[in-house]
């Protein structure tokens, strides 16, 4: 949509329609579709689960190899799958137009049936102490993050990517901080650079202004802080 802004009797075009005038080489257009649907906001709980099941040392002390990865499993389904399935449905029933939900009012449903999907794999994990708090904590901050994007989807298109990428960094900002006493620098660094690029690929590949985008990242981080505060006090 084009919207004109009059400063000094000049229109001045928005963001959004200057970034349609703007043609970006074929490759880099090719390389923002990549990065995006790598780090779709769909895959960012399986990500984040992987990570620190796997990669980050310490959380899942006394968890088998196997346990961790049925929970990234039951992850993956209920994060995913789930999710997923039901923009199929929606697209085949006719309720919406593409499955990239490019529209406000596609996005309702979609928003609403994840969160349902998220809140049910918080109450599983809270129900089992084995799982650890920082992974209950960020699953309960997705589905804050989310339940911000379906308020703000009201008023304006926040990227969902961009909420991904914030839940990220506030997961990054919360190991960094909770005292954690492995070295997480290049771990920081990385989710930035990940960060920084989703962000990039989507002012490229979709009609985002940077407000959407900055907004995304910003209430990503604040849910996640939120999340963590507040099941910290519940345990």
């Amino acid at each position: 949509m084009k919207h004109d802004f009059t400063v000094g009797g000049s229109a001045i075009e928005s963001a959004d329609s200057f970034e349609k005038e703007v043609r970006f080489p074929e490759i880099l257009k090719v390389l923002a579709h990549f990065f995006s649907f790598i780090f779709h906001p769909l895959f960012i709980p399986v990500i984040a689960t992987w990570f620190l099941a796997f990669i980050q040392p310490g959380y899942f002390t006394g968890i088998s190899p196997q346990e961790k990865t049925l929970i990234v499993i039951r992850v993956a389904v209920n994060t995913v799958f789930f999710p997923a399935l039901t923009v199929l449905l929606l697209k085949a029933l006719g309720f919406i137009k593409s499955i990239f939900l490019k529209t406000q009012r596609e996005r309702i449903v979609p928003y609403i049936a994840t969160n349902v999907f998220y809140f049910w794999m918080y109450m599983v994990f809270h129900n089992q102490p084995e799982v650890p708090l920082i992974l209950t904590s960020f699953i309960f901050g997705v589905f804050l993050a989310s339940s911000a994007g379906l308020l703000a989807n009201i008023y304006f298109k926040i990227s969902m990517h961009a909420l991904g990428v914030g839940s990220l960094c506030g997961l990054m900002l919360i190991i960094v901080f909770s005292g954690f006493s492995y070295p997480v620098f290049l771990t920081v660094m990385l989710v930035l650079i990940i960060t920084g690029l989703v962000c990039s690929s989507r002012m490229i590949v979709s009609d985002h202004s940077p407000f959407e985008i900055y907004s995304g990242i910003i209430i990503g981080i604040l849910c996640q802080l939120i999340s963590y505060a507040f099941i910290g006090i519940m345990s």
